[in-house]
C-alpha cells in the first residue's frame, strides 16, 4: 500500500469512526424527545416532578450535540458563513477547507482540550455529582464529554485536511 493510500486509509478509518458514534449518538434524540415528553406528562398531569429525569434530557442533549458534531462536520451539515464556498469550484474549496481546519478548527480543539482536561481531571478526582439531592450523581461523565468532542473534532478536522490536501495536490 503507497502511502497516499495509507494516510486516505486514516482519513476513511476517522471517517467511519466518527459516523459510527454519531449515528449511534442520534438516539439521543428519541430519548431527549420521550424524556422530556414523561417530564411535562408527570409535571401537569400526575403533579409529579423528577430532578432526575429532567437532568437526563439535559445530558443527553449534551451528549447528542458534543457526539454528533464531528459526523456532522464530515457530512457537511454544519453552517457555512462564506456565501462563495458554495459556488467556488472543487480545489477552491478544498484550499478553504484546509486553511481553515488547519488555522480555525485544529488549533481551536486544541486549546478547548488543553482547557478543558483540569476542569474534567478536578470534577473525575472528586466524582462530582448534581448539586440537587435527588439529580443525577455523573456530573463527571457529562464534563468529559467536552475534551471528547474536541478530539473527535479534530480527528474529524485531520481527515477533512487529507482530503482537502489530495484534491489540491491531485489538481497539479
Amino acid at each position: 500500500m503507497s502511502q497516499p493510500s495509507r494516510i486516505k486509509a486514516v482519513a476513511d478509518l476517522i471517517d467511519r469512526l466518527n459516523a459510527a458514534i454519531g449515528r449511534a449518538a442520534a438516539w439521543l434524540c428519541l430519548v431527549v424527545v420521550v424524556v422530556q415528553f414523561a417530564v411535562v406528562a408527570l409535571r401537569y398531569v400526575f403533579g409529579i416532578g423528577s430532578i432526575w429525569l429532567s437532568e437526563s434530557v439535559i445530558y443527553a442533549h449534551a451528549a447528542l450535540f458534543m457526539l454528533a458534531a464531528a459526523w456532522t462536520l464530515q457530512v457537511g451539515g454544519h453552517v457555512r458563513v462564506d456565501v462563495f464556498y458554495a459556488g467556488a469550484e472543487q480545489r477552491a474549496r478544498a484550499l478553504v477547507d484546509l486553511l481553515g481546519t488547519l488555522f480555525l478548527l485544529l488549533p481551536f480543539m486544541l486549546v478547548l482540550v488543553w482547557y478543558a482536561f483540569p476542569y474534567v481531571l478536578r470534577s473525575w478526582v472528586i466524582l462530582e455529582a448534581s448539586p440537587e439531592t435527588s439529580g443525577i450523581p455523573a456530573v463527571f461523565l457529562l464534563k468529559t464529554l467536552i475534551p471528547l468532542f474536541a478530539v473527535l473534532m479534530a480527528l474529524q478536522g485531520v481527515a477533512q485536511a487529507i482530503r482537502a490536501f489530495d484534491v489540491l495536490h491531485a489538481a497539479r
